[in-house]
């Protein structure tokens, strides 16, 4: 070996170390008081519990049949403060059954991922793994079966209908390659739709169609750079959309023992895909947009111009700061408008305010549509940590605002239609709201078109539910 190859391995060598020091000095400055996601409001349940019949103030409505699932991050076992990102907690599942006005019972069950089960010292789950990892994120009924999802590559894993892992579940063996934490279902053909990646696959992720039958008919390539988090995406009907945005995969963070390890980078051009929904992956259409992130869109819609419209939550940046969690400086609610022929964006805000979590009538996907509900957010540390739900009117752009008081809780709220037929704000807003002082926590129940008024019903669940991300109503006619 020549003294000038010796000299660039040493010199390449130093520069790691030494940005891996200055990750670990970051991270040992972050590490400063509790973690904000192990304690407090977030302190994990150390047990899964099966409470019946459980208490109700109002009255639930009849036509609710179903049971409301949600899934968060719940460590098992003892983590360690100083690597734990919000985002890498084990997953457990709630959940509540609602039949004939009464609330027959509520069960939380951790996600038995390979790791859930040594820690619990139980035989593992069944079924194929692409890439072992925790399954926290969202927990959806499809093709009449319940599964927990996370992105980034684990494969999904399917549920009994009383919250108990059945197997991992690659769709019956359809699908090859990763999954996504944020399908979108198409209310008319009933596919899910799906952007997936592999963080250690950094120069392509997939767009993944599973079939109404719950089988896997199409796994489109798209090439990327930088192995880009793309934690959600959007469909119309003519497209499927591509957030490919500048939070990408850090082998550093991950030398430096990050359990998250996604990084700003500001190297990556920040863009967004309009794929033909049976297209191939290079008839994309890349339109250029300002440096941003996004973990949630809220709905996309075709314009008759060409132009393509999609609602978002926006962060300024992500995964700069504080690297325990979320960590924007600024998050606002915005429309773009994407043009295919300029292959730019033009963005306009709705709603400045701190806000996340947006859901919408999902009947709607995919098609113009008029309200949206989101919740009303602290920018940085905690995205859960304000008192409110916010309802947006996009046709009059105006807004109300649900408060649940003091020391009360919300995390995300999912629309219910009254029945197959109804209007688009005619049905319920149900969510989990935590009552710090009680440490106890309501399934609260709404009237979409009342949105202010005080809530139709509100289920008791004696202890404190941490929050979580993604849960989803799934009528009992969609199960079995």
């Amino acid at each position: 070996m020549s003294s000038a190859v010796a000299t660039v391995i040493r010199d390449t060598i130093t520069k790691s170390l030494f940005k891996v020091a200055n990750f670990n000095r970051k991270r040992a400055k972050n590490r400063n008081g509790p973690h904000p996601y192990l304690t407090g409001l977030h302190a994990p349940m150390t047990a899964e519990l099966t409470l019946e019949n459980l208490a109700v103030t109002g009255e639930i409505p009849a036509e609710l049949d179903g049971t409301y699932l949600r899934i968060g991050p719940n460590p098992a076992g003892t983590p360690n403060p100083a690597r734990y990102h919000w985002f890498t907690g084990d997953g457990m599942v709630h959940g509540l059954r609602i039949k004939n006005g009464a609330a027959l019972w509520y069960r939380n069950r951790w996600v038995r991922t390979t790791s859930v089960s040594n820690k619990l010292g139980e035989a593992p789950a069944p079924g194929p793994r692409f890439r072992e990892g925790m399954v926290n994120t969202n927990v959806i009924g499809h093709a009449g079966k319940y599964f927990a999802l996370v992105e980034a590559g684990s494969t999904p894993v399917e549920l009994d209908e009383n919250l108990a892992t059945i197997r991992h579940n690659n769709f019956d063996s359809t699908l090859q390659r990763s999954f996504s934490a944020h399908p979108h279902r198409d209310p008319d053909s009933g596919e899910l739709h799906a952007i997936c990646y592999n963080p250690l696959e950094i120069n392509h992720v997939f767009h993944v169609v599973v079939g109404a039958d719950g089988r896997v008919r199409r796994e489109e390539r798209i090439e990327v750079n930088h192995g880009p988090s793309i934690h959600d995406c959007a469909i119309t009907a003519r497209f499927a959309l591509v957030f490919d945005l500048p939070v990408t995969f850090s082998m550093r963070a991950m030398l430096a023992g990050y359990e998250f390890p996604f990084r700003w980078n500001d190297a990556h051009q920040a863009r967004v895909g309009l794929l033909p929904r049976e297209g191939k992956g290079s008839e994309i259409i890349w339109c250029a947009v300002d440096p941003c992130y996004l973990y949630h869109p809220c709905n996309a819609y075709d314009l008759d111009d060409g132009r393509v419209v999609v609602d978002v939550v926006v962060h300024d940046r992500n995964g700069h700061r504080d690297y325990r969690g979320p960590d924007g400086e600024k998050i606002r609610f915005e429309r773009w408008s994407l043009d295919p022929a300029a292959q730019n964006v033009a963005r306009e805000v709705i709603d400045d305010t701190p806000q996340e979590f947006p859901r919408f009538d999902e009947r709607r996907t995919g098609k113009p549509y008029r309200y949206a509900y989101s919740l009303l957010a602290t920018a940085g540390a905690d995205l859960i940590g304000a008192s409110a739900i916010l309802k947006h009117d996009l046709h009059d752009r105006t807004r109300q605002m649900h408060d649940f008081g003091p020391g009360r809780f919300p995390g995300e709220f999912v629309f219910i239609p009254r029945s197959p037929e109804a209007a688009e704000d005619d049905g319920w807003l149900i969510g989990l709201v935590v009552d710090i002082a009680s440490q106890t926590t309501a399934l609260v129940i709404l009237s979409a078109r009342h949105f202010t008024a005080p809530p139709v019903a509100q289920i008791q669940i004696p202890h404190r539910v941490p929050p979580g991300f993604h849960g989803n109503w799934v009528p009992a006619s969609d199960y079995g």
